[in-house]
């Protein structure tokens, strides 16, 4: 039988006067409806501070951790020269394996602390626990929460609190939603100097170390007024696709690029195969500079 010839069977379908209404996103303090100009995050102070979401694209370059004095003054002497505006580099260093090097501690926030003084560079650097955020940033210019902590509530409630800007790294299998959430966080905590960054998500692909997720910045941008930034050494895990993805992270909008640079990648404590050797660097800088032009930007 039919449901025509059961019409008392029916419910009778209302009329919709209007929509309802769409609810605010849990992110208020960083979406862009709701605050429509753009954030432009200062790290650093003095003639050495750089602007982040500005025109001028960010190159954010060093080491993925400090080994040695020797090490870090090279590759922040060499990055500099080649046109880098922000040395990275690790002092606390959460790695999947317990045996892996787990950087130099305070030992080489020490060392980033030199090389700024020697290049006029600011820093970069991971901090990995809520404890401590007040030792980094006594000698960093920007407080990095990495992949692993994106979503380590009271480290981002600490960081807020900390007087550094903050650079945030989307989680491994984060939702974008995810990251202007917990960028929330700091945002509510206090701090409006908060950057995100684009590093690689995992799906089922091996051939590359993450997948490098570029539709992300263009998405970021119509959401937040945060700045947003790509890591393609960590996305790709290879350094022949390192220039490749950088160029496209430009190209797609990004405020900055952050590239791990060593002097000798092979023999590298911590991400060697995805590290650029500093001879690499100046012509890569060079066409990113093309690309930003050709958008309307600078490098």
């Amino acid at each position: 039988m039919s449901l025509a010839q059961l019409p008392e069977k029916r419910e009778k379908l209302r009329p919709v006067d209007r929509l309802p209404e769409i609810a605010e996103p849990g992110f208020r303090l960083a979406s862009l409806a709701l605050h429509p100009e753009r954030t432009v995050v200062t790290v650093g102070r003095g003639p050495g501070a750089v602007e982040i979401g500005a025109s001028r694209v960010a190159l954010v370059a060093g080491p993925c951790a400090v080994e040695s004095w020797e090490q870090l003054r090279s590759t922040a002497r060499a990055v500099k020269a080649a046109g880098a505006r922000l040395l990275r580099g690790g002092a606390f260093k959460p790695r999947t394996s317990p045996y892996a090097f787990q950087g130099l501690g305070e030992d080489g926030l020490r060392l980033l602390a030199r090389a700024r003084e020697e290049t006029g560079l600011p820093v970069v650097t991971e901090v990995t626990s809520p404890e401590l955020v007040p030792l980094v940033a006594e000698y960093a210019d920007c407080l990095q929460v990495g992949a692993r902590n994106m979503q380590n509530y009271e480290l981002l409630r600490a960081v807020a609190k900390a007087g550094r800007p903050v650079l945030l790294k989307r989680s491994l299998a984060g939702t974008l939603e995810e990251l202007l959430l917990a960028a929330e966080y700091v945002l509510a905590g206090g701090n409006p100097d908060v950057v995100l960054c684009e590093r690689g998500i995992r799906t089922h692909e091996r051939a590359t170390r993450n997948t490098l997720d570029l539709s992300a910045v263009p998405a970021l941008r119509e959401l937040t007024h945060l700045p947003v930034i790509v890591d393609p050494s960590h996305a790709t895990g290879r350094r022949s696709l390192v220039p490749s993805m950088a160029l496209a992270a430009v190209a797609a909008g990004a405020d900055g690029v952050m590239i791990e640079v060593h002097p000798d990648p092979e023999r590298a404590l911590s991400d060697g195969a995805q590290s650029l050797a500093p001879a690499d660097l100046p012509a890569l800088v060079t066409r990113l500079g093309a690309v930003a032009a050709a958008i309307g930007r600078s490098l």
